[in-house]
């Protein structure tokens, strides 16, 4: 069977400046098999809202590790879908400042148009998650 592969656009929060998990997820991605375009650290909704009307991609991944993830998150997908774009959107990392998941703070991201909110870490909900996407059934 032939795995879809999907264009999927990377970035970072509009606080952080952390690079590591980015270049992690990254290559995971590719390794999974997909098209990764890395917007990097630092990405104001703006550009973001700007890059995905250029490159229309099939997942939009945001990741967090400064604790702020929540608070960006929120913002860069509501101007996402504000923007009336439809693709997938999905957020994990560190988001919170207290370390630990907060499920009041990922019901508000899913209430604003988050499909998925991965905590820390959490590779084997991802990789099912692109699974589901593109057809494959993942095995963890």
């Amino acid at each position: 069977m032939r795995r879809r592969t999907l264009n999927i656009l990377l970035t970072g929060t509009a606080s952080d400046s952390h690079t590591w998990n980015l270049v992690y997820l990254q290559l995971l991605l590719e390794e999974e098999g997909h098209r990764v375009h890395n917007l990097g650290p630092c990405v104001p909704d703006r550009l973001l809202a700007d890059t995905c009307a250029d490159r229309n991609p099939d997942l939009v991944v945001i990741s967090s590790v400064n604790g702020h993830g929540y608070r960006d998150g929120l913002s860069a997908v509501r101007t996402l879908r504000r923007a009336e774009h439809a693709f997938p959107v999905v957020i994990g990392g560190k988001l919170g400042v207290a370390g630990t998941a907060d499920p009041v703070q990922r019901g508000r991201l899913l209430d604003a148009g988050c499909d998925a909110v991965f905590d820390d870490g959490d590779v084997a909900a991802l990789r099912e998650y692109l699974g589901a996407l593109t057809g494959i059934r993942v095995f963890a």
